[in-house]
């Protein structure tokens, strides 16, 4: 995850900072960071100008409404950003800048009048408007600060990116207009729909790539000359304003169901992760999974899966974990004795893991919860199986590896003690505990996200608070009143919560180390605006492949072949639905991937019977294998500079690490159970014996299929045993009763075979 590009004071001002010599970012190939100087200093705000009305409209809260006779929210927000111009004036006055103080002031100024138009709450329409129009403006500076050279080019890439930001304020000015003259368009709207949707396309060829923007534009050509082709391609054709006005207003196009999910649950849940990063939680999950995991046989490839499954409670970002941990993960495991390779095939494999990995799994999963319209805690529910079986296979497949090449784990006095570090930091996990309770406990993934982010700012600035307190006994009172104080709040509303947050900001203004936090949380709002760009800028423009589909109705084209070959034979479509989504997620990312393959191809699966979940799971996991998966394989490629191989090297080890993750859909398809879903005939101890059943019969075969590929297990398996192993595996994965009594013993045979005579291996698990 990206770091903020500037140490800020609490007056804006950079002091110190060197961004342009940060890594690269391997999901956009840009430095981490907003750069250099006062363009640098100026986005950065932005960012958390951004980040702020993210904020303040997930959080719903009428900015507008009395909490006291006279005042409400935005007289206190108002009176906040005046009271930084005068201390940016004042800073000036001593010998400071005032163009730096300026730069922080204007953005929050802006960000709070945006807010102010709509106070009761932001109409769901603006609210998506402003969004892109933040990212295409984000998107467009940032690319400037970094890409481009020259004064003249640099103000380009900053006049596009605010260019595309006065789209968004567009619609937020004339609403009200532009819903009245609905169907209607005038000639300035036409004008702004087009520059939208041509800004968007360069936003994103810039930060994103070229193939993206282009699978895009084919769809939009379509709409425009399609009309042209021949039988069943064509459609009745569309003039130029009907396409601009489904495309760029309304919600059928650029602003629909992925941009509004983008703009509400992902936004929330990045910034949660962001915050989770700085208090610290990444540390504590690589501590504990050091102290848990790192004596074991292979241990420190162990601690990889372990710490990365645990990141991937909090962050769904698989790319993003890439980077955070493989560099210590990585290299790590060089050290132990792995190839370059397979370190980096598990870096990259369990990394992406981290999408399917409950409570926060990947931006796709909200999307799929909202498209599909059921609860956000029944995706999770149908994720804890496969994702069990996904980490369980990495796991398996890395003490294998260790023990084919004799690999042992570390000495016990040099990793930490797992006790003292939950007594310790137990703390940090508060918030993500709070948010599972609140998933599980029926409330909406929006209340869950902003309640676990205010507890987490409360969690930060309360240590901050602390710190600064001498006496064990005032401490204990302390925590023991915060503790009270937020429980309470919980049970009020989330307005309560923020309440408590806005205690301890002003108990943290006067000592410098809680400044020092403040600053800390102002960045964790930067932070999590950066990386909301990749994900938001796909979500926004993949919305031009939903409104061709919705508009000429070209889905159809493609399901009715699918359910062609559908009715001959299910798993020929399953088969090409798995080869059209990792060819598509060769070149683009999963949340596009998942949102074309699945309006396309999941509608069909479920005309064949496949479940609704399962169907889009299905969708949803060859996303996922798409990056790990050669030629492209983003994940592996991320991995590879840490490993210092060749991504291809690296995707091929992935793949073998990663097998699970493509038999496991096939199995669900067949058996929904593994997803936790209903199936009819079954209830009560009859469902749960069929779901510890085919659990039981995926944990077996994702056993042998370890032993196949690695070609070891206490000791090293010739070609025959590896084979049979294979063929059970495969007879598992196959429905019917025969097909698993005849897995279950062929298995168990070649297990015989194999292991009769071999004395029980001395290292731990």
């Amino acid at each position: 995850m990206s770091q903020s590009p500037v140490n800020i004071d609490l007056a804006g001002h950079a002091v110190s900072g060197h961004p342009d010599t940060a890594p690269v970012d391997p999901e956009h190939g840009l430095p981490a960071g907003f750069g250099a100087g006062l363009p640098g200093t100026l986005l950065f705000w932005i960012a958390v100008a951004f980040g702020m009305f993210q904020i303040v409209t997930a959080f719903g809260i009428p900015i507008d409404k009395n909490f006291v006779p006279g005042v409400d929210i935005l007289l206190l927000m108002r009176l906040a950003v005046l009271g930084l111009l005068g201390r940016a004036v004042f800073v000036a006055a001593r010998g400071g800048s005032l163009a730096a103080g300026l730069a922080m002031v204007v953005p929050l100024a802006v960000g709070v009048e945006i807010l102010a138009r709509f106070g009761g709450g932001l109409p769901s329409q603006v609210l998506r408007t402003v969004h892109v129009g933040f990212l295409v403006f984000i998107a467009g500076a940032l690319f400037a600060n970094h890409r481009l050279a020259g004064p003249g080019a640099k103000a380009l890439g900053w006049l596009l990116g605010l260019a595309g930001f006065g789209v968004g304020l567009y619609q937020w000015f004339y609403y009200i207009d532009l819903v009245n003259r609905a169907g209607d368009l005038t000639t300035l709207d036409l004008g702004v729909g087009i520059a939208g949707i041509a800004l968007l396309f360069v936003a994103c060829w810039a930060y994103l790539g070229p193939a993206l923007p282009i699978v895009a534009a084919t769809f939009l050509a379509y709409t425009l000359f399609g009309h042209l082709l021949p039988a069943p391609l064509n459609h009745r054709g569309y003039d130029l304003a009907q396409i601009v006005e489904h495309m760029a207003y309304g919600t059928e196009g650029i602003y629909s169901t992925p941009t509004a999910v983008s703009a509400t649950f992902i936004f929330l849940f990045i910034l949660f992760g962001a915050f989770m990063e700085r208090a610290g939680v990444i540390d504590f999950f690589n501590d504990i999974s050091m102290a848990v995991f790192g004596d074991k046989q292979g241990g420190p490839g162990k601690v990889c899966v372990a710490s990365s499954a645990l990141m991937g409670t909090v962050s769904g970002s698989g790319v993003a974990n890439v980077v955070a941990s493989g560099q210590f993960t990585i290299p790590l495991m060089k050290r132990a004795g792995f190839s370059a390779a397979f370190a980096g095939g598990v870096e990259a494999t369990s990394s992406m893991g981290g999408q399917i990995m409950p409570p926060v799994m990947g931006a796709v999963a909200f999307i799929m919860a909202e498209t599909i319209d059921v609860p956000y805690s029944k995706i999770v529910e149908a994720a804890i199986i496969p994702a069990l079986l996904y980490f369980g296979a990495c796991y398996w497949a890395v003490h294998l590896e260790a023990g084919r090449k004799g690999l042992h784990g570390l000495p016990r006095d040099q990793l930490p003690n797992a006790r003292a570090l939950l007594r310790e930091k137990w703390f940090l996990v508060a918030p993500l505990l709070v948010l599972v309770a609140l998933l599980f406990g029926g409330y909406t993934p929006l209340f869950a996200g902003a309640v676990g982010l205010a507890l987490t700012a409360a969690m930060m600035m309360a240590t901050a608070v602390a710190t600064g307190l001498s006496r064990q006994a005032v401490r204990l009172a302390f925590w023991i009143g915060f503790a009270l104080l937020t429980a309470w709040s919980m049970t009020v509303s989330v307005a309560a919560v923020l309440a408590v947050v806005a205690l301890l900001v002003l108990a943290n203004l006067p000592r410098r180390e809680g400044r020092a936090m403040l600053a800390s949380c102002v960045e964790a709002m930067a932070d999590g605006a950066r990386q909301a760009l990749p994900v938001g800028l796909a979500c926004a423009l993949v919305g031009i492949v939903i409104g061709t589909m919705t508009l000429t109705g070209v889905g159809s084209i493609f399901g009715n072949w699918l359910v062609g070959i559908g009715k001959e034979s299910i798993i020929a479509a399953l088969v090409m639905t798995m080869i059209f989504s990792l060819i598509l997620g060769m070149g683009i990312p999963t949340i596009p991937n998942y949102i074309i393959t699945s309006s396309l191809a999941a509608p069909i699966l479920l005309k064949l019977d496949v479940p609704l979940i399962v169907s889009h799971m299905f969708v949803f996991y060859f996303g996922i294998m798409a990056d790990l998966t050669p030629p492209v394989a983003l994940a592996a490629f991320a991995a590879a500079p840490m490993a210092k191989e060749s991504g291809m090297k690296i995707g091929f080890a992935a793949v073998g690490i990663a097998l699970p993750g493509f038999i496991v859909p096939y199995m669900a398809v067949y058996d929904p159970q593994l997803m936790l879903q209903p199936v009819a005939g079954l209830a009560g101890l009859s469902y749960w014996g069929a779901v510890a059943w085919v659990a039981a019969k995926a944990w077996v075969a994702v056993g042998l299929w370890g032993i196949a590929a690695v070609g070891h297990w206490r000791r090293p398996w010739p070609a025959w045993a590896r084979g049979l192993a294979t063929a059970a595996a495969f007879l598992l994965v196959v429905p019917g009763v025969w097909a698993d009594i005849a897995g279950y013993a062929l298995g168990a045979a070649v297990l015989w075979l194999m292991l009769r005579g071999t004395p029980r291996a001395a290292s731990p698990a």
